[in-house]
């Protein structure tokens, strides 16, 4: 008796397929994360956060008014003000105009 199953290889050409679609998905990732800080530095600066560094969108919701019903969305950033020479951590909101209004609090 023969305990050991035969093992298949996978294609070259399957092997192949996977390892770009790993490198594509990668960098897509990448480029989703570096356009999303760059943007919410671009923000953080009109709201007066000039010099800044370290930026991170830890995340993002959708929210919604309960008595208008309005739909926004609330970014919860982390950076650090050169200025002020102070980590920050809080809130930018996105209303559905695409206005901006802050509540970051710098220690």
């Amino acid at each position: 008796m023969n305990h050991n199953p035969e093992v298949r290889r996978l294609p070259k050409k399957t092997v192949a397929i996977i390892a770009i679609m790993s490198i594509v998905t990668i960098l897509g990732f990448g480029f989703v994360m570096i356009t999303k800080n760059l943007k919410m530095e671009e923000v953080l600066n009109n709201l007066g956060h000039k010099n800044i560094s370290s930026i991170k969108v830890v995340n993002r919701m959708s929210v919604e008014d309960t008595q208008t019903k309005v739909k926004s969305t609330v970014y919860k950033v982390t950076f650090f003000d050169k200025t002020l020479n102070k980590e920050c951590i809080g809130f930018v909101h996105r209303s559905n105009e695409g206005n901006y209004t802050k509540d970051i609090d710098c220690k």
